[in-house]
């Protein structure tokens, strides 16, 4: 059987966000390109306060993620924070659609505003004047836009579904070009057909019963279709799995966790890797990542870390970001040394505080996400790393391992 929409995970779809002031009718739009009812559509401005996403398949894009934000001029007493969830969805967007309706002020400055947000994140941007069926001073508005963005917005009814076919055939060319960037491979250049690759995966307390976390199920994947001979063991029966080869693995992948055991077991022949790794070229920039890692050596107990986590699992014995990376890092710089945690969707505007930002491998974001974090560091001037990377400098072979 093909892969399904539900096979695919969130952060292989695609991500398209739709923003506009409040009672634009974006949540009417989302509907109408869905064709049932995902957000919940009122007259009164203001209805849609948390993102709503949902999963759908657009021809010509495939599985994909629609996400409704709250209106960028809410003036309520809750307005910041749902403004604060609607600058997430900027970072998160592949694609974004801004929404037009009228009673816009003639200077459209919110609609400027958030545009240049979204070209500074290199975001794709279709401009939508909605309710046409209703706005008597549809050419009028249509021309106000033009003239302050030079671009024609679609005309578009979500009540009537008029040019609703027009948007989605605009999102397919959109989405043409950004394709490239995301056909991307977890193992970059580091394999090939033929080549055997071992994958170590200790199944611990950290691994979910009866099935594989996902960077292990993506990278099998991944090995599989690119024709390679793939085995997989766990850390435990390394060195008898090593022994019932007739030669050594091309390439070793391991959990990070276990980085420092299998590097010292490894044939001299075999190339080795981490999950994690992998995924910090995959999803956001090695090269931000290393230097990074190489900041730990320069910190001090008056130095405050952040660790990032995408997943918003309830905390286990032994946890990598909650425990076992702080006291990998302690151990190294002194008890003094400050670690902050935030998981999911949160992360600091403001990183000022922090000497160094560690982010987890991020198979729960995808590639826009994570890279709009490394942005937001780097315009800071603040180190960023990953868990991966990380390790394998605290275990002090980092220039030892392959780098996609």
């Amino acid at each position: 059987m093909g892969t399904t929409l539900n096979d695919t995970p969130s952060a292989d779809r695609t991500h398209i966000a739709f923003f506009g002031r409040m009672n634009s009718g974006k949540s009417s739009l989302i509907n109408a390109l869905a064709g049932q009812q995902i957000s919940i559509v009122s007259d009164v401005g203001g209805t849609t306060t948390d993102l709503v996403k949902k999963p759908m398949e657009i021809h010509g894009i495939g599985p994909c993620v629609l996400i409704d934000t709250a209106g960028f001029d809410d003036n309520s007493s809750l307005g910041d924070s749902r403004v604060a969830l609607a600058k997430q969805a900027a970072g998160q967007a592949d694609l974004a659609v801004l929404v037009f309706a009228a009673g816009a002020d003639e200077a459209l400055t919110e609609e400027k505003r958030w545009y240049e947000l979204l070209r500074k994140r290199d975001t794709p941007v279709l401009f939508v004047l909605n309710k046409t069926d209703i706005t008597t001073q549809t050419a009028q508005l249509a021309e106000q836009i033009h003239r302050q963005f030079q671009q024609k917005p679609l005309l578009v009814s979500a009540k009537t579904t008029q040019g609703i076919s027009q948007l989605k055939q605009a999102l397919t060319a959109a989405y043409d070009g950004i394709r490239q960037e995301q056909v991307r491979l977890i193992t970059g250049g580091l394999v090939g057909p033929s080549d055997l690759v071992m994958l170590v995966m200790p199944q611990d307390i950290q691994a979910p019963k009866g099935r594989l976390i996902l960077p292990q199920v993506q990278t099998i994947r991944e090995l599989l279709d690119q024709k390679c001979l793939t085995m997989c063991t766990t850390a435990a029966q390394f060195t008898q799995a090593l022994e019932s080869l007739k030669q050594p693995p091309k390439l070793i992948i391991t959990d990070s966790q276990v980085f420092r055991a299998i590097y010292d077991q490894k044939p001299e022949a075999s190339k080795l890797t981490s999950f994690s790794t992998l995924f910090a070229a995959y999803k956001g920039d090695m090269e931000y990542f290393v230097h990074g890692a190489h900041v730990i050596g320069t910190l001090t107990q008056k130095d405050r870390v952040l660790i990032a986590e995408c997943c918003t699992h309830a905390p286990l014995d032994e946890d990598i970001g909650r425990e076992k990376l702080p006291r990998l890092l302690r151990k190294k710089i002194g008890e003094g040394l400050t670690v902050d945690l935030v998981s999911g969707a949160d992360f600091p505007e403001d990183l000022s505080a922090y000497s160094l930002v560690i982010q987890c491998g991020a198979c729960m974001f995808h590639r826009k996400h994570v890279m709009s974090r490394v942005d937001a560091a780097r315009q800071q001037h603040i180190p960023m790393t990953n868990y991966g990377v990380a390790i394998a400098y605290l275990n002090g072979i980092l220039d030892q391992v392959e780098l996609p």
